[in-house]
């Protein structure tokens, strides 16, 4: 404990700071920094360093503990270690004076002496004086650290003088000095050590400072330390000196100028803060707060060190500062995530340059604000700016704050996306440039590498704009291009050689000489040698082609899910689910009924005579039937109504049938007509289903004289019409009634109504009512190709839109059943709808008793198929070839199609089997009419069918040379045949391929002399007297009274009575050429069984058949012509498109072959693959044929501008309706040299004069056009009346132009004109449209075209052009070279019809329409040149062109725009005066006009 307490204590010192001091007056308004320099060295921390010291207390602080009503203050004590580690303990003691705030005068102390004695006082004493830490802590003492002076006393060690050097406030630094010297004399009494400390340094006066030098120089040992208590520099020296002064043991302190000190200072200040800065930066959320983090830190050195230094408000303003900067990188990063977000949001809203082109920034805003996407790419903030918003912390909000697009920034983006989009659109174009360029290098092949082809495009401008990059990629998408289409090609010429691997069976294995066979015919296709470059790619298409025949299923088909069986099933699983729901809606009411509702309908009376006596046989409106009392509801309905469709359609009323009474032929055309009405009206504008099945039932009222001649015919005509509307014909009964109607034909008219309601009633039934599938009549198989271009509904719509249809039996899924009227019985008939490929199995082991073949008219392929099929068919099966287009234009458009539609009937041809044409713009094929001849057909060779089945259930095929074309069981005339008998029910024909657009029918102003037929054919009436011309016509049914002579009669070919008008053309005008078909009127004095004769040469010659040569009249000049025909044993009356039967009854049964044996065609197509690989045989060699070439068989009409025969001479042209002619067989059949010779030699003699179509001389029509014209008229005279007869009277007129004239007045009109020019043609009370025909046919004989040959080209290259202005401008350069004479008639004739297009809404006779029809007339063009017929509609479009821009091209006027056709589409009810709407009963197959295309011209040459 001694030892303890002998321990030495650190030295004490106490320090008194001194300085000036005072009142304001004396001091001025702050203080020389006495108490910041105490401050600094007892309290160095930043932190507890305040900067502020006053010295005006209140008398309440002056009095407290720590002022203690004493002048001075005890800072308290620091120890310090010197350099030599010895401790001292330092006091502080602050000498100042302090001031009264209410009197602003020193206060009252103890010791009153002045402020210089007092300081210098060494001896200090105040009891319980606490230490002064702030101002603060005055009056609040408790709240601060409380220390006591040591012992309330202490005795002043050294005096610290501190000396203001700064510029000081209102204070004169002379008078410091001054007050600093009086005070250091005072001091220096005391004999104690003394240092001066000048203070403020950092604010210093340098010549205050040398003064403060001075001063201390002249004192002994007077030490000058430069301080600065702000930046605590030199702070510690100053009192370290004086300690040392004090102890002389201590070593003497190095005092260093306060710049010095300053920048060591710094230093070390700018350490701590670079580290304490990098302390900050481990913060990277901006979101934290300071609080936080200094309590993380607070024990980290580095913050420590700089809290000490700077203090905590710096550091915390530091950490502030780093926070600020994280949140704005966060709002910049944002910032430019939306930035580059923009673009896309652009591209999404603003994508279209067109659209946004030429807008500003801002009128994009207004646009994008209208988008529906606007909201998924845009947010629309409450308060804005968007980063002074809490959506800165929305991160997975990404939408673009929409204020951001207000800026600069925003806008230069979308300047950028237009610019983008710009240089796309540039580079696109560029691409697709470069992308024509390559498809036209013809020698890039499939799989020809890119290296082998850069060389060829390094000058392309387009190659040269595009990158690297680019143009590779392009030319890796023309690859897969030209391979992807070439392995379709070699594909598609797979299905086209199809005969080349269908003739073996399924699931052989081909031989490696079939493999051979196969290479050698396909190494010479193009199509093979394409895919050179890929032969493993060729080699495994051809592989897998070959294991699908031999193994066909539909998994397997190569068409994928386009596979006919899969798309068939599918259909028919849909369609007839819903048909028979339909049905089961429409008649489920109607199966057990008491009340019948009965529309009656006939003209003039008739059906109220009817109804009236229906009444009289009931009882109360009740009838009795069969046992049975029905409550009858009748309304007579008037067949000239004109609110006949109206009065139908009644909500009150629902009929179950319709009588239709009818006693002439005229009232039979009308009730005809109005059915038509009616089912168009149902089932195309109502849509009723119920109506549009009514049963109807034809009834013929009695003749008062029963043995009216016409009671026959009406017969006949009302039991054909029965047939095609399948319903029952009430026939009068035998015998003689007073009355018109007798009960017997109004209870079996009853009955049948009665037995169609339960019919339809029974077809939806959910009772199982259908057959057993082998109760089925009859077998039909429909067999089209996979992938063919056409949808399946097209080729099923006949069946399932009728109401006969239905569901075959359970798992039948490729089935349907229809119920249909053949001959006097309901048959039910099974049609399975089958791909080829599925149909082969069925064709070689099942009973099929006929093939509808369906093939595309536009794939070469599906004829290819179709031939290999049918080539192994049995030729006892009859076969319905139907070929699947658009429309009747394709014919004429589309040299393929033209050519794959006229193979096709030549195969039916060759083979006995019916052909038709569907077209997809149709309506018509929509009926099961159309294939009842071939249904009839099949079910009269039905019996032989399954003999022929059962009796050679292998049926093996034979190829031998006999009996190549045995005899049918039955013929069916591809034409519209008429029976020879009234028993004879056959339905209406097939289509014929001329098609929908060509009109048939006569006008409507010759309705009135002709009658219907079961077709919906027109011809003469017989009740009136005939004469010459109308005899004519009528070539269907034969002349009554006289009878048949005994001879046998020769196989008669019926005529279309719709060709009579054209054929009489050609007889009357070229005799020496006549069309193929010639119609022939018996005079008065031939025999009537003469009146039927095949045209010359289209009958096939049998050996052993002699000819025999009819005498018939050419005309009602009665000129003779020739006509040969074959003599066969057949008496039907009924041949198979043109061919009699080959061999006689009496031949007897034969065994059956195949039709390839049949056809020439399928044989020698199939031979030929055997002669490329084996030997150059001749077809002759093993198929027979007949030396003579059939003619062609013209199917046309008047109104038919390609199938007239506009130019005779020339001997027509090909079309699916004109078997092949010499001339067109003699270029197919080139391997015989005498062929080839006689081709050339036709070619060389061929006449180029028009036709002659007059029978008269004409020194007038036929002229040379210069010959008709003077300078003074330069207008034909016959073209000026022709002109003002129409614009005064007929520019109103509906069709004009189309719509022929009757021909005769035309040829009249001529006739008079050339033997009275002056004559008026309004006296001569003609139609304008005969007269419209008559100018037609001035133009027709001129000598030349009015538009000159020489002139063609020009305008087809011109017409080229796709800019409009410039086309329009050559093409007017091109008119001017016309000749002035065809200048003139040419101006005159296209402002003619510039006006009469103009009354289009009227006419309806657009430019288009117009120029359809005139094209040919002005233009003459050569229909046997096919290059010219590619090019027609070009051609058409040059004549609408000038009649639309007549103004332009004669009158100096403006460029128009083209009119709205759609206007002057004809409207259904509005067609009359052109072509009567297409209905089920009245036209012929083809027709359906107002449903394709309308424009088509009638007679455009005017040649007829």
């Amino acid at each position: 404990m001694m030892a303890k307490n002998k321990e030495p204590r650190p030295p004490s010192y106490a320090v008194s700071v001194v300085g000036l001091s005072g009142t304001e007056k004396d001091k001025g308004n702050c203080g020389v920094g006495k108490s910041c320099l105490c401050n600094r060295f007892v309290r160095s921390k930043a932190d507890e360093y305040y900067p502020e010291h006053t010295s005006v207390l209140s008398t309440i602080d002056f009095g407290g503990r720590v002022v203690n009503n004493d002048h001075f203050l005890y800072w308290g004590d620091v120890t310090q270690s010197g350099e030599d580690g010895i401790e001292c303990r330092i006091h502080v003691i602050e000498q100042t004076e302090f001031i009264d705030d209410q009197t602003f005068l020193p206060h009252r102390s103890t010791n009153l002496q002045p402020y210089i004695k007092r300081a210098a006082a060494s001896k200090l004493q105040s009891a319980e004086k606490l230490m002064y830490i702030c101002t603060d802590q005055l009056g609040l003492e408790q709240d601060f650290e409380q220390k006591q002076m040591p012992e309330g006393k202490l005795s002043i060690d050294g005096f610290l003088l501190c000396i203001d050097v700064s510029q000081g406030c209102n204070r004169k630094f002379d008078d410091q000095l001054k007050f600093v010297n009086n005070l250091y004399i005072q001091l220096s009494k005391s004999k104690k050590p003394i240092i001066i400390a000048a203070t403020k340094c950092d604010e210093c006066v340098d010549h205050y400072l040398r003064e403060v030098q001075a001063f201390a120089s002249n004192k002994k040992n007077l030490v000058v330390v430069e301080t600065s208590a702000r930046f605590n520099v030199n702070v510690e020296t100053c009192f370290t000196a004086l300690v040392q002064m004090m102890d002389k043991t201590r070593g003497k302190p190095k005092i260093i100028p306060y710049l010095d000190a300053y920048k060591t200072q710094r230093q070390l200040v700018v350490t701590a803060t670079d580290k304490f800065e990098k302390l900050v930066q481990t913060v990277r959320d901006y979101h934290a707060t300071w609080k936080t983090v200094s309590n993380k830190l607070k024990n980290h050195p580095d913050y420590e060190e700089y809290i000490n230094l700077e203090g905590t408000k710096k550091a915390k303003n530091t950490f502030s500062k780093h926070i600020e900067q994280l949140k704005q990188e966060h709002i910049r990063k944002r910032r430019e995530e939306y930035v580059n977000a923009l673009p896309r949001a652009l591209n999404n809203l603003l994508s279209n340059l067109d659209e946004i082109e030429h807008l500003s920034w801002s009128e994009a805003l207004k646009l994008m604000e209208k988008r529906p996407d606007f909201q998924s790419c845009f947010v629309v903030l409450e308060k804005t700016p968007w980063d002074e918003t809490d959506h800165i912390d929305k991160v997975n909000d990404r939408r673009i704050p929409f204020d951001l697009l207000t800026t600069l920034e925003a806008e230069k983006v979308y300047q950028n996306h237009v610019q983008h989009l710009i240089s796309e659109k540039r580079r696109v174009e560029m691409k697709e440039k470069f992308k024509k360029t390559l498809e036209k290098i013809q020698f890039i092949s499939p799989g020809q590498p890119w290296e082998e082809v850069i060389c060829f495009v390094m000058e392309d401008e387009a190659f040269k704009y595009i990158t690297d990059a680019d143009s590779k990629e392009v030319y890796s998408r023309h690859q897969r291009e030209i391979v992807e289409k070439a392995k379709e090609e070699f594909q598609e010429m797979l299905f086209e050689h199809s005969e080349l691997f269908y003739d073996l069976d399924l699931n052989a294995t081909p031989s490696s000489d079939k493999m051979s066979e196969i290479h050698a015919v396909l190494s010479e296709e193009p199509r093979y040698k394409a895919l050179q470059k890929l032969a493993p790619d060729r080699e495994s298409l051809l592989l897998k082609h070959i294991g699908f025949v031999y193994h066909p299923t539909k998994e397997t088909c190569l068409s994928g899910q386009n596979c006919m069986d899969i798309k068939v099933e599918q259909l028919l699983a849909n369609s007839l689910l819903q048909l028979d729901h339909g049905r089961s809606n429409l008649y489920y009411d109607s199966a057990n009924i008491d009340k019948v509702n009965l529309f009656i309908l006939g003209k003039d009376g008739l059906a109220q005579e009817l109804a009236n006596e229906i009444r009289t046989q009931s009882t109360d409106d009740e009838y009795a039937l069969d046992g049975k009392i029905y409550e009858l509801d009748l309304r007579p309905v008037d067949a000239k109504s004109p609110y006949l469709l109206t009065q139908l359609w009644t909500s009150t009323f629902k009929p179950h049938g319709c009588f239709c009474v009818f006693n002439s032929i005229e009232s039979l055309n009308f009730i005809g007509e109005c059915i038509g009405k009616i089912r168009t009206e149902a089932s195309q504008i109502r849509r009723d289903k119920y109506m549009a099945n009514l049963p109807f039932t034809l009834i013929l009222a009695n003749q008062r004289d029963s043995i009216s001649k016409n009671l026959p015919i009406l017969r006949h005509q009302g039991q054909q019409l029965a047939n095609k509307l399948q319903c029952p014909f009430v026939d009068v009964p035998a015998g003689t009634y007073p009355r018109k109607f007798n009960e017997t034909q109004i209870k079996q008219a009853l009955r049948g109504v009665l037995e169609a309601v339960k019919h339809n009633f029974d077809v939806v039934s959910p009772v199982p009512t259908i057959k057993d599938l082998s109760e089925a009549d009859l077998r039909i198989v429909m067999c089209a190709m996979c992938g063919d271009p056409f949808s399946v509904d097209l080729i099923l719509s006949p069946f399932l839109d009728s109401h006969s249809c239905s569901a075959a039996q359970a798992g039948q899924s490729n089935s349907l059943m229809l119920d249909k009227i053949i001959g006097e019985k309901r048959r039910r008939i099974q049609i399975t709808i089958l791909s080829y490929h599925s149909s082969i199995g069925v064709r070689k082991d099942e009973l099929v008793h006929g093939y509808i073949l369906v093939y595309s008219a536009k794939r070469k392929a599906s004829m290819g198929m179709l031939r290999a099929f049918l080539s192994e068919v049995q030729d006892t099966i009859p076969v319905q070839l139907v070929a699947v287009t658009d429309s009747q234009a394709d014919f004429f458009e589309n040299e393929a199609i033209k050519e794959l539609m006229t193979e096709g009937e030549h195969i039916a041809t060759e083979i006995t089997a019916k052909f038709t044409a569907l077209y997809s713009l149709s309506q018509y094929h929509r009926q099961t009419e159309v294939f009842t001849l071939f249904f009839s057909d099949v079910l009269e060779k039905k019996n032989m069918i399954e003999n022929s089945y059962m009796s050679d259930s292998t049926r093996e095929t034979t190829h031998t040379s006999e009996d190549v074309f045995p005899r049918s069981p039955r013929g069916s005339s591809l034409d519209y045949n008429y029976p020879d008998s009234e028993d004879d029910t056959e339905g209406p024909p097939p289509y014929s391929p001329i098609g929908d657009d060509v009109r048939l029918l006569p006008t409507p102003s010759d309705r009135s002399k002709y009658r219907l037929d079961l077709e919906g054919n027109e011809y003469p009436i017989h009740s009136t007297p005939l004469n010459c011309h109308d005899h004519e016509r009528n070539h269907k049914v034969p002349p009554p009274i006289k009878p048949k002579p005994l001879v046998p009669k020769t196989n008669v070919k019926k005529l279309d009575p719709n060709l009579l008008k054209t054929i009489e053309a050609g007889i009357c005008k070229n005799p020496r050429k006549q069309p193929s078909r010639v119609p022939t009127a018996p005079p008065e004095n031939i025999d009537q069984s003469d009146n039927y004769a095949d045209p010359v040469d289209t009958i096939f010659k049998h050996k052993g058949f002699a000819d025999d040569i009819y005498a018939v009249p050419d005309d009602s000049q009665n000129r003779i012509i020739k006509v040969r025909n074959s003599i066969v044993i057949n008496t039907q009356g009924d041949e198979e498109n043109g061919y009699s039967d080959r061999i006689s009854r009496s031949h007897g049964e034969r065994r059956p072959s195949k039709y390839k044996y049949k056809s020439k065609t399928l044989f020698s197509k199939a031979k030929s693959y055997y002669r490329r690989t084996h030997s150059d045989a001749s077809d002759d060699e093993a198929f027979t044929t007949s030396k003579t070439k059939r003619k062609g068989r013209h199917r046309g009409s008047e109104e038919d501008p390609l199938l007239s025969p506009v130019e005779t001479w020339k001997g027509g042209i090909d079309n699916p309706a004109i078997t092949s002619d010499q001339e067109l067989d003699d270029k197919k059949m080139k391997k015989k040299t005498h062929k080839v010779k006689e081709e050339k030699k036709k070619k060389k003699t061929k006449a180029l004069n028009p036709p002659i179509r007059r029978n008269w001389e004409s020194n007038y029509f036929g002229m040379p056009l210069q010959d008709l014209v003077t300078p003074e008229k330069p207008i034909p005279l016959f073209v000026e009346k022709c002109v003002q007869f129409i614009e005064d009277t007929g520019l109103c007129t509906e069709g004009l132009y189309r719509v022929s004239g009757n021909k005769t007045d035309q040829d009249n009109i001529q006739k008079q004109f050339d033997q009275d020019r002056s004559i008026s043609l309004e006296s001569m009370e003609v139609t304008v449209n005969a007269v419209a025909g008559a100018l037609k046919a001035f133009f027709a004989d001129l000598p030349d075209p009015l538009i000159p040959y020489s002139l063609h080209q020009e305008l087809l290259e011109t017409s080229k052009i796709l800019d409009k202005t410039e086309r329009l401008h050559e093409l007017k350069e091109i008119v001017k070279k016309f000749h002035p004479v065809n200048y003139d008639v040419f101006k005159y004739i296209i402002t003619h019809l510039n006006r009469v297009s103009q009354q289009y809404k009227t006419n309806f006779m657009t430019a288009d329409n117009l120029s359809i029809c005139f094209w040919p007339t002005l233009m003459r063009p050569d229909f046997e040149n096919r290059a010219f017929l590619s090019t027609t509609k070009i051609h058409q479009s040059v004549i609408e062109t000038f009649i639309q821009q007549c103004q332009f091209f004669f009158y100096n006027g403006e460029i128009v725009e083209a009119p709205n056709t759609v206007a002057c589409q004809l409207p259904p009810s509005n067609t009359v005066q052109m072509v009567e709407p297409m209905v089920p009963l009245q036209l012929p197959p083809p027709l359906q006009p107002q449903l394709i295309q309308p424009q088509l011209p009638a007679d455009p040459l005017g040649i007829i």
